[in-house]
């Protein structure tokens, strides 16, 4: 068995797509997982599978989703090995943080074509600063993310594929319950 973990996109946010993390969990547990944890009410769901292709588990999650709630959740998978090395190439790490400084990795459901980085990279900030690293994004916010240009709405058009984000803690966290 594979730990995976699902990042849901854009429930729980602003009274947006509510969903309960029981219900949730109940929902995911008519698939052929195991052992399905939540973590915070953004839509971070943690189980165990058959090893598989996660583009494929993304689609049967997607699929049961709409057929519970009735609207589609955009869904991005990574396997605890594949979050760990998110985390191990941060390209920030070891660099001094200033005080307001945070870190988030956007996601990507799929790697965006090269045209598609070439734009996005017409967009850096003097403020805030972005490396695309195949299937992530890592954003460096030096005052605060909801400031930023580089939203997860801006990552999506800009790359052409289905985004979630979430901040370095959060990554961080779902890395260590991947792995007790």
């Amino acid at each position: 068995m594979t730990t995976y973990v699902a990042l849901l996109r854009g429930i729980n946010v602003s009274g947006q797509k509510i969903i309960k993390m029981e219900h949730l969990r109940q929902i995911f547990e008519a698939l052929p997982v195991h052992n399905v944890r939540t973590y915070i009410q953004s839509g971070n769901v943690l189980f165990e599978a058959e090893e598989q292709p996660t583009d494929i588990l993304s689609a049967q999650i997607e699929q049961t989703l709409r057929d519970s709630l009735g609207y589609d959740v955009r869904t991005v998978v990574r396997s605890s090995e594949e979050l760990a090395e998110v985390i191990g190439r941060n390209p920030y790490a070891g660099e001094e943080q200033g005080e307001k400084e945070k870190i988030y990795v956007t996601f990507l459901s799929a790697l965006p074509s090269e045209s598609n980085i070439a734009q996005l990279m017409t967009f850096k900030s003097e403020v805030d600063d972005f490396q695309v690293s195949g299937h992530e994004v890592y954003i460096r916010c030096r005052e605060s993310y909801g400031k930023s240009i580089y939203s997860n709405n801006f990552m999506e058009k800009k790359l052409g594929v289905a985004a979630t984000t979430r901040n370095w803690a959060t990554v961080n966290k779902l890395l260590a319950l991947a792995k007790a």
